[in-house]
């Protein structure tokens, strides 16, 4: 059956989001992560070198202006220039360091991911697995981009945050001194006041924050898969634009498309009440920090025992503690949207994670071998999906060259085989056998046109270059799309503009182009007239003796191409093998065509053989 997967606790989510991303610091990463968080320590440290100058130059400042003396004023005047030269050169280095380590560990987190996802077909058993992620797309594009500048930008807050608390706190302690008050006749004396007054008002504000932002989180994460399904509606909208055209189903699609974007508006509107929130307890915040620290010196200035410089310097040096203190005040929305992201990210790695203990463990997997012998055998083969068996005890030997035909009533499990034959579908049992080194090419009703060029969708999934446009050329007039040579360079949305039956024949193209050795038909041809049809069989007949075709179709001509036919019969406890017939497989030509009569008396002979459970069709 197919894996269904289990949604885990948020603290697992990011736990296991940590032990994949910094291994970008590890073995698996690159040397130049630690030289640019090297680099951003570095300048961390030398901005806060900066902003100790500053707070001293301050003090000097007024104290100069208290006292008016004009050639201190004068000379701190002409000092602040290079300080502040060096302040913005530090400040510049600092964003270099760290947008250059954001970007490289993002380029590195989704290689990594990527790689998983495209292997071994996973991007597509997504698809089809309970439980699994919705959107990858979503998650590779943006999650991952939230999720690896974030930590950045935290990690860089919260060194500075701690490094300037500690470096202020000095200042504050040394300037603020003692104060003493008087109440009810008892003198109470609190030693390094500012710094008492700093804690407690950065306690009362990070607590408020988290208090009222607690569900920032669950927010966030609402929001992101709002706007990852809105894309996806749009996209789908576009990608099958034809369709919805032909069927005037704008209405329906402006419908769902309006749920959708009620479902992300909504999702705003909480994100926007939350905001509100923590606006709320930011914004009263930055207007108290300044004036506090004034207010607190303002009896020891009264009385002489502290100068106006150092009031600033004081004022000054709290509101950077404070800056460090709030940290998580100001922070706390992103660090809601990245926990959002980060969960994200990580619910699609353990999914991946799931697949690969799936396909290392083979249980409840259809095993693929290598034997010499037959183009294809299957060995006992059943094909599940969730808990329906839809091929069950499939037992068939297919040799080199021989043309087959796989039949039977929609929902029997035809193209279902196929994919497992391509080792796409991997859930089931018993084993499918194929030659070493066979390479094998599968044609899908709905051929895929890549974006780019017509050269490019013929070679693919070759590069684009890797054959002549001359050899290119041969090939799309022999498959009836002559008219197309022309603009073989030429980058068109190729996918909109070639018709259903084009699209068909570019897909034998690259049948002629690739020269496999199995080639699997399921539906190829379904958009193509009879003669057409019959000119692209013919011509796989002739070129390819030694290949080995199995189509897949319910059109009764397409049993006079091929030299064998096989019926899938759907029962309760799935689809069985109920009959392996062999004729002649030299090729019809569309004027050699059976009349109707001729065709009904091959189905009458052919239905007395159809219910008699077949021998296991093998010829070794």
């Amino acid at each position: 059956m197919t894996k269904q997967i289990k949604c885990p606790q948020p603290s697992h989510l990011l736990r296991r989001f940590w032990e994949n991303a910094t291994g970008f610091w590890g073995k698996r990463g690159t040397r130049l992560s630690w030289v640019l968080s090297g680099i951003l320590l570095l300048t961390i440290l030398l901005n806060l070198a900066t902003s100790y100058g500053m707070n001293v130059w301050t003090r000097g400042i007024f104290d100069a202006l208290q006292e008016k003396d004009s050639h201190t004023v004068l000379s701190l005047a002409l000092v602040y220039l290079p300080l502040l030269a060096a302040s913005v050169v530090f400040g510049v280095l600092q964003v270099y360091a760290r947008m250059t380590t954001q970007r490289r560990w993002r380029e590195w987190l989704t290689n990594q991911l990527v790689n998983r996802w495209l292997k071994n077909g996973r991007y597509y058993h997504l698809n089809l697995v309970s439980g699994g992620p919705g959107n990858p797309e979503y998650r590779v594009a943006d999650d991952i981009r939230i999720a690896t500048e974030s930590p950045v930008d935290f990690a860089t807050g919260m060194i500075t945050a701690v490094l300037s608390a500690t470096t202020f706190i000095v200042i504050l302690w040394t300037i603020g001194g003692t104060l003493t008050i008087q109440f009810s006749g008892m003198a109470v004396t609190i030693p390094g006041f500012l710094v008492v007054a700093a804690v407690i008002y950065a306690v009362a504000a990070s607590g408020s924050m988290v208090l009222i932002g607690r569900r920032f989180i669950a927010v966030s994460e609402n929001k992101n898969q709002a706007e990852a399904e809105y894309r996806y509606v749009l996209t789908r909208l576009r990608e099958n634009g034809e369709s919805i055209a032909l069927l005037q189903g704008e209405d329906e699609e402006r419908n769902g498309a309006d749920k959708s974007l009620k479902m992300v508006l909504r999702a705003w509107r909480d994100i926007c009440i939350q905001t509100m929130r923590t606006t709320i307890v930011s914004q009263t915040s930055s207007y108290i920090a300044p004036v506090l620290p004034i207010i607190l010196c303002a009896p020891k200035f009264l009385d002489g025992t502290m100068t106006l410089g150092e009031i600033m310097q004081a004022a000054s040096a709290f509101t950077i503690v404070q800056a460090a203190f709030n940290w998580l005040v100001d922070n706390y929305p992103r660090l809601a949207d990245w926990t959002a992201s980060a969960r994200r990210v990580a619910l699609l790695q353990m999914s991946l994670d799931e697949l690969e203990r799936a396909e290392i463990g083979r249980v409840g997997r259809i095993n693929r071998c290598e034997r010499k012998g037959a183009a294809l055998r299957l060995r006992n083969l059943s094909v599940t999906l969730d808990d329906r068996t839809l091929v069950t005890g499939a037992e068939v030997a297919i040799m080199p060259g021989e043309k087959v035909l796989v039949t039977g009533e929609s929902g029997s499990g035809k193209s279902t085989l196929v994919r497992a034959l391509a080792g796409l579908w991997p859930w089931g049992g018993g084993e499918i056998e194929m030659p070493a080194g066979a390479k094998l090419l599968v044609l899908p009703q709905r051929a895929y046109v890549p974006s780019g060029t017509l050269r490019r969708a013929a070679n693919y999934p070759e590069v684009a270059d890797s054959r002549s446009v001359e050899e290119i050329a041969n090939v799309l007039k022999k498959v009836g799309l002559g008219h197309l040579i022309e603009h073989l360079d030429e980058e068109r949305p190729w996918d909109q503009i070639l018709s259903g039956g084009e699209k068909q024949r570019l897909a034998f193209a690259r049948v002629f182009l690739h020269r496999p050795d199995i080639i699997l038909l399921d539906e190829a041809t379904a958009a193509l007239d009879s003669q057409s049809e019959d000119r692209l069989m013919e011509l796989l007949s002739q070129e390819f003796k030694q290949a080995t075709v199995v189509s897949v179709g319910h059109r009764s001509e397409l049993e006079a191409l091929h030299g064998r036919k096989i019926v899938l019969q759907r029962g309760r406890r799935g689809a069985k093998l109920v009959s392996d017939v062999y004729r002649n497989p030299k090729p019809i030509l569309p004027r050699e065509r059976p009349s109707m009569g001729l065709l009904s008396l091959w189905n009458s002979s052919l239905a007395r053989r159809t219910f008699r459970q077949a021998e296991p069709a093998s010829r070794m």
